[in-house]
């Protein structure tokens, strides 16, 4: 259900459960999980996540959560949060690629990832509030990309937010024809791992910690790790590089 190809220095990690419109039962979760965290492992420098199907992610699997009780259903949103946080815990660059509707849960996803690119025939929402189910943990990560008014917009109404409308509100980078998927892509992953490798995965976990953090808390975070990054080898190979006017030469 889960199909993870090498391709150069990218992993390509592609749900594939589209009977299911790639729900998210905890069999696929436990799968996506241990594609991320191999993927993490490896030596490459980007993630690429997408799905094959009609839709990108439709969320929950209702079919496996309405048979849970209170135990079962907070173990499976358990390993949810693991797999969101995982995403960006991984030291490569993660960028989703949304061919189509991504919902719930599976908006949650692509609010987790690094990057987004979507067809411009893609949606985005979070039904829960328009039916029984409210949207808790997928709101966590699509606050943090929206903000207040927006993400309640989506929460309270459950409606899709069209792909240009979810550029503009800042929860994918950009919208692109179906055709050009792949190519813009591959071409912002590119572009966003030029560099140290080693100083990439130190930048991408040190913005995470700050992120959400009072300005002062930031700073200290950020200062501190800056201060400690400029000895490393690649900080030292880039101003180096920088001063002596040449191509710096990475090692890590």
């Amino acid at each position: 259900m889960v199909d993870v190809q090498r391709d150069g220095d990218t992993v390509r990690i592609t749900m594939n459960r589209a009977a299911k419109r790639n729900a998210l039962s905890a069999e696929h979760l436990g799968e996506l999980l241990t594609a991320f965290r191999e993927a993490g492992e490896s030596d490459a420098s980007g993630i690429v996540f997408g799905a094959e199907g009609p839709v990108f992610s439709a969320g929950h699997d209702f079919g496996d959560v309405a048979g849970r009780d209170l135990h079962g259903v907070r173990e499976m949103l358990e390993l949810c949060t693991t797999l969101m946080r995982t995403i960006q815990e991984v030291p490569q660059v993660v960028i989703a690629r949304v061919h189509a509707l991504a919902t719930a849960a599976g908006c949650q996803l692509v609010a987790s990832c690094d990057l987004a690119i979507a067809a411009d025939s893609a949606g985005f929402a979070l039904p829960g509030g328009k039916g029984g189910w409210f949207c808790h943990t997928p709101a966590v990560p699509v606050a943090r990309n929206v903000g207040r008014k927006r993400l309640m917009e989506m929460v309270l109404t459950g409606d899709v937010v069209d792909a240009h409308t979810a550029v503009e509100w800042g929860l994918i980078n950009r919208a692109v024809p179906l055709d050009d998927l792949d190519a813009a892509v591959d071409d912002l992953l590119m572009r966003a791992t030029r560099g140290s490798r080693a100083s990439k995965a130190l930048g991408k976990r040190t913005v995470y910690a700050q992120l959400d953090r009072p300005e002062a808390d930031a700073y200290e975070i950020a200062l501190e790790v800056m201060a400690s990054a400029s000895q490393t080898t690649a900080g030292k190979e880039w101003m180096a590089s920088f001063l002596d006017k040449r191509k710096p030469v990475w090692t890590d």
